[in-house]
């Protein structure tokens, strides 16, 4: 059996009044999956736990069979993971966006999606300028980088209060600022990190071009080194992950997963669809699961661009679904199943914990007439389950 997981992050959302009361996933043409829907299960399941934030870190953690509740140490370390970084015993990683701040407010939590390029010469500017044998800055991609910190005081950096920046888009930062023990260094080196970019000639350059400077960091999503229990031994299976993103790479990883790189693959708008599809494909040649998933929905939910979001669901449906679903003939020996981590609602411009809609398809699961896969089908039947990991080990069963 081989199984494959596609993961469209933030896709889920809300109705929005300029689509006729219809979410964008409603208002999308998603013909493929919708034929999954016709022909499979639609449901629902609960992939943040209560006591947890909603991010694409619990809700991937949850999608790839695990409780969040028992091994989510952070964000960063996962991102950290994914770069080759070890943590040790005294090390914390933060993840340090590049931002925009505009008159003390947060104007944009990715720096114009600064390119890769760019922001690595800003990243060692950093390093040069600020970095010394206790604080160091690792370079990642676009906006997403890391800030490793070496402390006796490891366990109380990570109980310091810190808030995502696309959390506050348009918001005065000073009640959002690190606060709690030890936060002091913190805003010390967030501080300094500004002075120092905003003398940087990438950033004149920038704003000569009418594009956002990278003219601050934001340091939040900090942990220590996780351990996860690695997939195989979970549900018997070798795999492999597909993302732009270094955040589920790690998940990936310290699940044994291989990571495998996709030419054109940008974590945006512009990624490479076909190519992942073609990868993911190949690589069930010699493995038996693999993980698919496109970062485009929740960029665009974050920046509140309804069409952008629409274009980037259809661009899933037509060149990842649907590549998937033509390969296979009726009957073989394969699942898929499709669901976001999270919602990301465009009016709201972040994460939300509400559940996500599913559609299951292929050996085992039998067509419960679904019209369409959306929100509002899975509302009004199909399975629900409380948790992804609940919903994974539904989807790995070996018998249907």
């Amino acid at each position: 059996m081989k199984y494959i997981l596609i993961v469209p992050d933030g896709m889920a959302d809300e109705p929005l009044d300029e689509l006729g009361g219809h979410t964008p996933l409603e208002a999308a043409h998603t013909a493929n999956m919708d034929f999954m829907a016709k022909n499979g299960y639609v449901g629902l399941v609960k992939t943040i736990p209560d006591q947890l934030s909603p991010g694409s870190d619990i809700g991937n953690l949850a999608l790839m069979g695990y409780d969040p509740t028992t091994c989510f140490t952070g964000r960063a370390p996962l991102e950290a993971a994914n770069l080759g970084v070890v943590l040790a015993d005294d090390e914390i990683a933060f993840r340090c966006n590049l931002v925009t701040i505009v008159d003390r407010q947060m104007a944009d939590y990715s720096a114009g999606h600064i390119s890769t390029a760019e922001a690595a010469r800003l990243i060692d500017a950093l390093n040069q300028d600020i970095g010394d044998s206790n604080v160091k800055f690792i370079a990642g991609k676009s906006y997403r980088h890391l800030m490793i910190l070496k402390t006796p005081f490891a366990a109380e950096f990570v109980k310091i209060k810190c808030t995502p920046p696309h959390d506050i888009l348009g918001q005065d930062i000073e009640k959002w600022l690190p606060h709690g023990t030890h936060a002091q260094l913190l805003l010390r080196l967030m501080e300094k990190a500004q002075s120092i970019l905003q003398n940087q000639q990438i950033n004149r350059t920038r704003l000569d071009l009418k594009e956002n400077p990278a003219n601050a960091i934001w340091l939040w999503g900090q942990g220590s080194r996780p351990k996860l229990t690695a997939f195989k031994e979970r549900f018997g299976v070798d795999g492999a992950i597909i993302s732009a993103v270094d955040l589920v790479n790690g998940i990936g990883r310290l699940a044994g997963l291989e990571v495998i790189d996709v030419p054109g693959a940008t974590g945006y708008y512009d990624t490479n669809y076909l190519g992942k599809a073609e990868y993911a494909l190949k690589a069930l040649k010699n493995k038996d699961f693999v993980f698919i998933h496109i970062e485009g929905p929740d960029e665009a939910g974050h920046n509140g661009d309804t069409k952008a979001k629409i274009s980037c669901i259809e661009h899933i449906d037509r060149e990842i679904v649907g590549t998937v679903l033509n390969h296979f003939s009726e009957g073989d020996d394969v699942r898929i199943l499709v669901l976001p981590d999270h919602p990301t609602p465009v009016k709201k411009r972040t994460h939300t914990r509400e559940p996500v809609c599913f559609v299951m398809y292929g050996k085992g699961v039998p067509a419960q007439g679904a019209e369409n896969y959306d929100e509002s089908s899975a509302r009004h039947g199909g399975l629900k389950f409380k948790s992804g990991e609940d919903l994974m080990k539904f989807f790995m069963k070996k018998n249907g």
